[in-house]
């Protein structure tokens, strides 16, 4: 990898005394903050290596020099699930995917020969020409999994994951309330909408409820792991 980061030093260097680029001194040293870190790094998290490295500079120069970046192809921007805009390197001749953790937040990168080559041979199949492409997983990490309680509150569940019903609580009229609904112990549920506010749906074979946060809270569940 430093010999990747020596030659993207050496064609920044080159590009931006070409274009007549303006503080290129200054530029120069972000760039080389910005290649010591594998983070996907927001415009103000890098701001604050900088600091760390005895660097300062304003945050609209800091912007301005990423825009930049952009556009001659030393970093690409990246904005997972609606989350704030993050930088990665851009390193010609590589590509890589995405994991994103939605409990935790974290980006794992990951490269799959395979699975380029097969995305290949699908654009090829429908006569496709493809110009560029982008996955990303989202899902929970191992750490959060791990870290997770085995048996938990519906009402905790996280969009697109699927559960076991093991138990219900809060008495009898909550438990015939559920029933009654049609959801029973053994199901097996997805979560379809979860915004940690007003209803969950969740849909058991083919059918979806709509349930309110107060009786989500009384159904107990088990992930299935896929």
């Amino acid at each position: 990898m430093k010999r990747v980061h020596k030659k993207e030093k050496e064609q920044f260097e080159k590009l931006f005394k070409q274009e007549n680029i303006d503080h290129f001194e200054d530029r120069f040293n972000i760039l080389e903050v910005f290649l010591q870190t594998e983070h996907h790094v927001t415009a103000a998290e890098l701001v604050q290596l900088l600091e760390e490295n005895g660097y300062e500079f304003t945050p609209d120069f800091v912007r301005d020099t990423l825009k930049l970046m952009c556009r001659f192809g030393f970093a690409q921007k990246r904005k997972f699930n609606n989350g704030d805009v993050r930088y990665e390197h851009r390193h010609l001749g590589q590509h890589h995917d995405h994991m994103i953790c939605t409990k935790c937040k974290n980006i794992f990168e990951f490269e799959n020969e395979e699975l380029e080559n097969l995305q290949a041979q699908i654009a090829a199949a429908y006569n496709f020409h493809m110009l560029r492409h982008r996955m990303e997983i989202y899902g929970i990490c191992s750490k959060c999994l791990k870290d997770r309680a085995q048996l938990m509150s519906l009402v905790n569940a996280k969009q697109g994951e699927r559960f076991e019903i093991k138990d219900f609580t809060g008495g009898a009229t909550a438990r015939m309330r559920l029933l009654s609904m049609g959801l029973r112990i053994g199901d097996k549920i997805d979560v379809i909408t979860n915004l940690d506010k007003g209803q969950l749906v969740v849909a058991v074979d083919y059918n979806r409820y709509a349930l309110g946060r107060g009786m989500a809270k009384k159904i107990l569940v088990e992930l299935i792991r896929r």
